[in-house]
Order: structure tokens, then C-alpha cells, then sequence
């Protein structure tokens, strides 16, 4: 069972597929050191990322439930909870009230981490204005006037995960996460997804490449594993330590 006084993870997905490729491997290790991770998806990739279940002739709702199922399956083999706002995607659009709902599930858990997008996607809108809601939300859920159950919020670190295509969306990572511990459950995750079945192998490939990263920058002497495995992240706000490491 999750133990809050271990931590809070939240992470704001766009889509049902997304928090599983670009960060099941935090998510697992959340899990594993007893935290809460609690995941939002905005939509269920209804429109953009089912391809597969359009072309077999599957009308909208239909679709919704077997990428709402898919996501339940990939949650649960991470070991988090997950939840669906139903915005709509292609194009998801921000509104007062979508930032509303997130101000309120900021309140509740009241994340020790945050995990969503990056703030730039030439490749896909919904991914930025994901990003953009979930740091509204989080500075308007910090404000103690703000109409919302629960405690003002503390200044929990906020970290963009890693896009489909870095190099088009100004990525830079300044995080490299050892995920070898659970890569496993991630795999297990991924393929929970068969709605995106092309995107299994290209983020074990991707993990892999992290984990070459990792190695290179974690220095010579830590004897780290042939096999490691990594993911990549950009901390968006800085770091507040009483030592340099």
C-alpha cells in the first residue's frame, strides 16, 4: 500500500499512451519505494493515437473504452492509480475549468513530484498545452485564495519528460534517471498498449541510449551495469540544496 509520508507522484499525461513511454520507469520506481503515483490523463488519444482501432472500423466511444482499458492495465502493472479527465484530443483544448480540475487534484495529493511535457511539440499541440495546464494549475493550487479544497500547495519540483522526437522540441535534459531496477514492469506497461504497438521497441531502444548516457555521466567507478537502462528529463524549476552534487 502506498505510505504518504513517503511521497507524492503526479503526473499530467495528454493522452492514455503517453505516461507510459515517457515515464513508467519513475512511475514503477514510485511505486516501489512505497510513494503514491497517481496519474492524469487528459484524454484517451482518442482521436490522434488510435489509428489501429479506426482503421478496424470502431466509433468514438468504442475507441474511448479500449484505450481507457488500456491505460487502466499499463497504471496497474506500474503500480499507480489513474484518472480521466475525457477532454478530448486532436486538438485538446485548455480552458479555465480543465486548469480548475487540476488546481483540485493538486490540493488533494499534494505531489512531492510532478511529471507532464515539454512546453514545446511542433509534432503535437496537445502535448504543450498539457504541460501549460499542469504548471497553471500548479502555481494557482500554491495560491491560498484560491477557491479549492486543501492546503495551499508547498513547491513541488516539476520535471518534462522526454518528447517523441527531442531534437524538433528543444529538449535538453539535465536528469537521467536510472530505471534498470524496473524496466521490466515498464516493458510490461508498454504492452499493455497494443493501440501503439510500434511504440514498444523504440523506447526499449530509447531506454538503452539513456542508459549509455547515464553511465558515461554517473563517471567510471560506480560499476554500473552493461545493461542499464535510463529515462530523460528537464527540471523546470531550480534546485534548492544546502550542498552542490
Amino acid at each position: 500500500m502506498p505510505n504518504p509520508a513517503t511521497g507524492s507522484l503526479l503526473v499530467v499525461s495528454a493522452h492514455a499512451g503517453d505516461f507510459v513511454w515517457r515515464a513508467g520507469g519513475a512511475i514503477a520506481l514510485a511505486a516501489e519505494r512505497g510513494e503514491r503515483a497517481t496519474v492524469v490523463c487528459l484524454s484517451f488519444g482518442e482521436r490522434g493515437e488510435s489509428a489501429r482501432a479506426w482503421r478496424e472500423g470502431k466509433n468514438l466511444d468504442e475507441i474511448k473504452a479500449i484505450r481507457r482499458e488500456e491505460a487502466e492495465n499499463a497504471a496497474a502493472a506500474l503500480g499507480a492509480e489513474v484518472r480521466f479527465f475525457d477532454a478530448g484530443d486532436y486538438p485538446l483544448r485548455e480552458s479555465p475549468e480543465l486548469v480548475d480540475r487540476l488546481v483540485h487534484v493538486y490540493r488533494e495529493l499534494a505531489p512531492t513530484v510532478v511529471l507532464t511535457h515539454t512546453l514545446s511539440d511542433p509534432y503535437n499541440g496537445d502535448h504543450p498545452a498539457a504541460a501549460r495546464m499542469a504548471l497553471q494549475a500548479r502555481v494557482l493550487a500554491q495560491a491560498i485564495g484560491y477557491d479549492a479544497p486543501g492546503d495551499p500547495l508547498g513547491a513541488p519540483p516539476v520535471f518534462f519528460f522526454e518528447p517523441h522526437q527531442p531534437e524538433q522540441c528543444d529538449f535538453k535534459p539535465d536528469v537521467l534517471l536510472d530505471i534498470t531496477p524496473v524496466f521490466d514492469r515498464k516493458r510490461k506497461a508498454m504492452e499493455c498498449l497494443p493501440a501503439q504497438q510500434h511504440m514498444w521497441d523504440y523506447y526499449t531502444d530509447l531506454a538503452k541510449r539513456r542508459g549509455v548516457q547515464l553511465k558515461r555521466n554517473a563517471g567510471p567507478n560506480l560499476g554500473l551495469p552493461h545493461t542499464t537502462v535510463g529515462e530523460a528529463y528537464v527540471r523546470v524549476y531550480p534546485q534548492v540544496t544546502g550542498a552542490l552534487a
